[in-house]
């Protein structure tokens, strides 16, 4: 099958789900599309294990092998992804927050990996299902970034006030890099393949990966906004855009440097006075426009994709017995590793707790979650730790997100006027 009927199935699968979604569940839409095509899915499996000889997985997973969602999302929709998601932060309210953005993305998502690590390490025998302590912390570094795509979408439909909706989208657009920088070093680790890892190579490849990648991106987005500047025709600012993004997430890939803070930073550069200045106003309407639309159309074929995935979990209790311990011990861990990242707030406002109540139910995980668990090495570990992974993404998308709008509703609404809530 060629990319072009890959492509058709997908949106075709999608706006079938949508419109089920649309006139029964009406759930939001991405969330929507990964119930039905989960529901899907378990029919399936259900319908085979009473007729094994029907064979219904054979598409679906045919579907799954050729499009190999590790390699597709963390090598092409997600710069993207994260290119849409980036020009939809509110600059000026981040770059206020920038500590406390800093703190969530770095030392939050390191203190996560930690605390899921040694938390799973510990329950994991309790279920009858023993993992290496090193294999716990490739657990810790798979869930412990918060998931972009599905942040971004959350926030949409919430009505947070304006800083904390920018620290929320900042940490979810950057932990994501330091997440894979971990889970680069700590994979190789537990496969035998380095024998051993340094301090200082860990905070040399950080570097080189974060802050080389975030330097990246601002010069790609500083000379693509030359190159536009004073041009006033709305679908060359577009062509631009979409070279910024794919040129800046491939480069960065090629140097060895993290795509997605490089394009996180080169989609940032936009909502800058710069930026503002190059793109003249009609044209940013349609960009906004243009972005928004491809940020809802993959989100729709990822959260397909995603639903679809179960196929590729072999049930066994020990697994299910293993998720249902992990689902509690990872709000647990997000919840710490929010306040550990960011304790001298809290300590000067308390007031500010509500933020932390909201940043850990509102942890969400996503496709990135589950392209790092489906990339793991073939084995008895993989068969554990991918079904743990896959039932966090899960509980989280459908539980927690479906659930956030009534926690901020108790939280934050009515906000009065000159609040200052993050």
């Amino acid at each position: 099958m060629n990319a072009l009927g890959l492509f058709a199935i997908l949106t075709t699968l999608s706006t079938l789900f949508s419109i089920v979604n649309h006139r029964t569940l009406r759930l939001p839409m991405t969330i929507g599309v990964l119930a039905i095509s989960l529901a899907v899915s378990l029919a399936i499996m259900a319908l085979e294990a009473l007729f094994p000889s029907l064979d219904l997985h054979l598409v679906p997973r045919a579907l799954l092998g050729a499009i190999d969602l590790p390699r597709t999302l963390l090598d092409g929709a997600l710069s993207l992804l994260l290119f849409a998601g980036a020009m939809q932060v509110d600059l000026h309210h981040m770059l206020s927050r920038i500590i406390s953005v800093t703190a969530l993305a770095v030392l939050g998502t390191i203190f996560a990996v930690g605390l899921l690590a040694v938390s799973a390490w510990c329950v994991f025998p309790l279920v009858g299902a023993p993992v290496p302590f090193v294999w716990c912390v490739v657990l810790g570094a798979i869930l412990a970034p918060t998931d972009p795509v599905s942040v971004v979408g959350m926030l949409r439909r919430l009505g947070l006030p304006a800083p904390l909706q920018a620290i929320f989208a900042g940490e979810s657009l950057f932990n994501d890099g330091v997440g894979v920088v971990i889970f680069g070093v700590t994979i190789g680790l537990a496969t035998g393949e380095v024998a051993s890892v340094s301090t200082a190579d860990i905070a040399t490849d950080f570097l080189l990966q974060a802050v080389g990648g975030g330097l990246l991106g601002a010069l790609t987005g500083w000379i693509a906004l030359r190159l536009v500047r004073g041009v006033d025709d709305a679908h060359i600012a577009l062509l631009a855009t979409l070279a910024l993004a794919s040129g800046t997430f491939a480069l960065a890939n090629a140097l060895h440097m993290s795509g997605p803070i490089a394009v996180v930073v080169a989609g940032m550069s936009l909502g800058t006075r710069h930026g503002h200045a190059a793109i003249q106003d009609h044209a940013r309407t349609e960009l906004l426009a243009f972005w928004s639309m491809v940020d809802e159309v993959l989100n729709a074929m990822l959260f397909l994709l995603i639903g679809f995935e179960i196929l590729e979990i072999t049930p066994r209790l020990s697994a299910l017995l293993a998720t249902l311990a992990v689902i509690p011990l990872s709000i647990a861990a997000r919840g710490l590793s929010v306040l550990c990242a960011t304790l001298p707030v809290y300590l000067r406002n308390r007031d500010r707790w509500r933020a932390l109540a909201v940043l850990t139910w509102g942890g969400l995980r996503g496709g990135i979650s589950v392209s790092l668990a489906l990339g793991l090495p073939s084995g008895a570990l993989r068969d554990t730790l991918l079904p743990v992974c896959y039932g966090i993404v899960v509980f989280t998308i459908l539980v927690q997100g479906l659930t956030m709008e009534r926690l901020v509703g108790r939280l934050y609404r009515p906000v009065p006027a000159g609040t200052d809530a993050a």
